[in-house]
């Protein structure tokens, strides 16, 4: 059967979707991005934050109006807004024709045989949280030259804002066996950049081998032919030790690229928010990464307009930002999800100040970024090309600084023709607020 496939929300429900997708096409179903062609619509879900429980919501309504209009008989709903409001959208949306959890997705093709074989209806199809789903097939569907490799799922940490922990289960890491298969797969189909992703990476191991093992997966995978570079992302800044440190500094193929999520700088919003590390303790890993790796490139995530932040928290944050000066960085307005400890804080902050937070984050966060790339002019750098400016010699490419979707990119001048997927060294000539402009270097030129 044809299948219209929709995949919402983060770069982890990214890889359930495209395991998905592997045991959709073992099945024997075919793809298509058209509505009305669609004879089965398969949405994964995200409802992380209220935008993203919108944006499914929204999305789930209007694929069921393909019911009405379209050649579509089925339409199944999976992800974390299934394994978070499973019996409301059975009840609410009538066209929704099967569930499936967050721990179950490796079950799509049998409940679609359910459905169209066995004739069942509204199946709700829900594991323990604490399964790890195993699925020995994949589409990967980000361009075949970069892919996301989940390295463990759930999280332990209990952070007060956070819902993840009720969607996702407890944390559990992919044994190393499983991954280094995996990632040796993905490289013999031409993925040259793996990007590690989890809730939380810089914990991989410790709950099945007794120890923190993300420098031994990240030695392993270096190890794999074909794979350039490695990059690593939700690092939680208390958990990097100085093994990984060394790890990051030594083996070639690991990005000087971290992602740290630390939301907050006043001591007092941290601690409200459940996180497990100071403003001083913060200041002394940022300052032990650059020591180490003076090219170090550091991405964070803030949250802004936290129940009981005050005008001097927000200030205090502002001036460590500035003072920091990250790489990357990105500002989301708080947003209270229900069944959370924070959204029954009884100080929550007026979503108008929320966004001004925000807003004020971000302009100064443009100044840096802006200075930032000014200093890169002139530097050569190996950039990964992603695709081509039409009807112009110019390409787009990312640097080891740039994880996809999120970082800056760069705009390279070349007179040869260049393939995505291709690594070429580039003269930085030029800087945008996120971005860069360069040229390709010929050091005999």
């Amino acid at each position: 059967m044809k299948i219209l496939f929709v995949s919402l929300g983060c770069d982890k429900n990214l890889v359930d979707s495209e395991k998905m997708l592997g045991l959709l096409s073992q099945s024997g179903h075919t793809f298509t991005d058209d509505e009305n062609q669609a004879e089965i619509i398969v949405i994964n879900t995200c409802c992380f934050i209220n935008d993203a429980k919108e944006e499914s919501v929204n999305t789930i309504l209007e694929m069921a109006e393909y019911k009405k209009s379209g050649s579509c008989r089925l339409l199944i709903v999976a992800g974390c807004m299934a394994q978070r409001y499973k019996q409301e959208i059975m009840d609410e949306i009538p066209e929704v024709d099967a569930v499936l959890g967050t721990s179950s997705y490796d079950e799509i093709a049998a409940v679609i045989r359910s459905l169209t074989e066995e004739g069942r209806e509204h199946i709700q199809c829900f594991h323990d949280l604490n399964e790890l789903p195993r699925t020995d097939t994949r589409i990967v569907t980000t361009g075949g030259h970069y892919a996301f490799l989940k390295i463990a799922e759930g999280c332990d940490k209990r952070c007060t804002y956070c819902i993840i922990p009720s969607l996702r289960g407890s944390y559990r890491s992919v044994p190393m066996e499983q991954l280094l298969k995996e990632a040796g797969e993905l490289a013999e189909r031409g993925v040259k950049e793996l990007i590690l992703v989890a809730q939380e990476t810089t914990l991989y191991g410790k709950d099945i081998y007794g120890e923190k093992m993300l420098p031994k997966l990240l030695e392993e995978l270096c190890k794999i032919s074909g794979i350039q570079w490695i990059r690593i992302q939700y690092c939680y800044p208390e958990e990097i030790t100085e093994e990984l440190i060394d790890t990051i500094k030594r083996e070639e193929k690991v990005c000087h690229y971290l992602d740290l999520p630390i939301q907050h700088a006043s001591d007092r919003i941290l601690k409200k928010m459940g996180r497990r590390t100071s403003q001083s303790e913060l200041r002394n890993i940022v300052g032990r990464l650059r020591e180490r790796i003076p090219d170090i490139a550091l991405r964070t995530t803030l949250i802004s307009g936290f129940p009981g932040e005050t005008e001097e928290d927000h200030e205090e944050l502002m001036q460590f930002v500035d003072e920091m000066e990250f790489d990357r960085l990105g500002v989301f307005a708080y947003s209270a999800e229900e069944d959370t400890p924070a959204a029954g804080f009884s100080d929550q902050v007026p979503q108008e100040i929320k966004e001004d937070r925000r807003d004020q984050i971000m302009e100064l966060q443009q100044e840096i970024a802006f200075s930032k790339n000014q200093d890169e002019t002139d530097r050569i750098l190996e950039v990964m090309i992603e695709g081509k400016v039409a009807d112009e010699n110019t390409y787009v490419g990312r640097t080891y600084m740039d994880a996809p979707g999120v970082d800056g990119l760069i705009f390279v001048s070349a007179d040869e023709e260049l393939m995505s997927g291709d690594f070429v060294r580039v003269k930085v000539t030029g800087a945008l607020e996120y971005d860069l402009i360069g040229e390709v270097y010929n050091e005999f030129a």
